[in-house]
């Protein structure tokens, strides 16, 4: 394949999880790029494995901690999160052209990133005798890809800047939660796939603003407008204001956030 943005569309097709982790990792990062080319849809993205079962995220009920099936639950719902993270990076390669070459390699590196979290996880899930698939999981993320697939400015501003700086806020939870439950390894992980995960809502944060200058619009009262017709998930507190910083959010956004939800819990749920 000679061109970044085509090649993006294999391990996007791919249903096999692990297969689709290796394939996005042996993506050649110096391919060219054809940043204008307009790509037909093919058909069957996502690729997806026959199990999990997908459910309504409501449906879900995990066992408890207390009991190695209930980590290893867990475990498995983060190792979800990551499969569906990399098909919406690479998914955003290919489908929006017109962007500069920068964007379309920044997206390269954040799947790449992806894949290497869950094959993280994948392998710790093998450790505690479960494997992918093993738990049922929801659609939600690439429901938002699919309410987004027109407008880039949308999917930017609801996927990186929404819901994976959800996954910065509800990290430090999670991460506790599992160390508590005495899965130290797990702890690890989630500790690089903050991180890393930081980098991302960073490069949905300039990609973004990019796009709104690019346009004429004003960052905050455009964001509350795209999540208003998309039915983004309302955002409750508490929240990681340090990652949040970290990742570009300034205080004007910051205080948006705050102002109508502090007192709120910490999950999200649609509108």
């Amino acid at each position: 394949m000679s061109d970044l943005r085509l090649a993006t569309i294999g391990p996007l097709l791919t249903a096999d999880a692990p297969a689709k982790a290796a394939a996005t990792l042996a993506l050649p990062v110096d391919l060219p790029v054809d940043t204008g080319a307009i790509i037909p849809a093919p058909a069957g993205i996502p690729g997806r494995p026959a199990r999990p079962q997908l459910v309504p995220h409501i449906r879900l009920k995990p066992p408890s901690m207390r009991t190695p099936a209930g980590i290893a639950a867990l475990v498995h719902s983060i190792a979800h999160i990551e499969l569906n993270a990399i098909d919406l990076a690479l998914d955003i390669c290919w489908r929006f052209p017109g962007m500069p070459e920068a964007f379309y390699r920044d997206w390269l590196r954040i799947a790449q990133e992806e894949a290497t979290h869950f094959t993280l996880l994948r392998k710790h899930l093998l450790t505690l005798g479960f494997d992918y698939g093993d738990f049922d999981a929801h659609n939600a993320l690439w429901d938002m890809a699919e309410r987004t697939r027109h407008d880039l400015l949308a999917r930017i501003a609801l996927v990186p800047r929404t819901l994976e700086a959800r996954g910065l806020d509800a990290s430090p939870a999670v991460r506790a939660k599992l160390v508590g439950a005495g899965d130290h390894a797990a702890g690890a992980i989630l500790d690089v796939i903050l991180r890393d995960e930081i980098g991302h809502v960073a490069a949905g944060n300039r990609w973004y603003r990019f796009l709104c200058e690019q346009r004429g619009l004003d960052p905050i009262t455009t964001y509350a407008e795209l999540a208003e017709r998309h039915q983004a998930p309302r955002l409750r507190a508490p929240f990681n204001l340090e990652a949040r910083r970290a990742a570009g959010f300034d205080e004007a956004e910051l205080q948006a956030l705050l102002g109508p939800a502090q007192d709120t819990g910490l999950s999200a749920r649609p509108r």
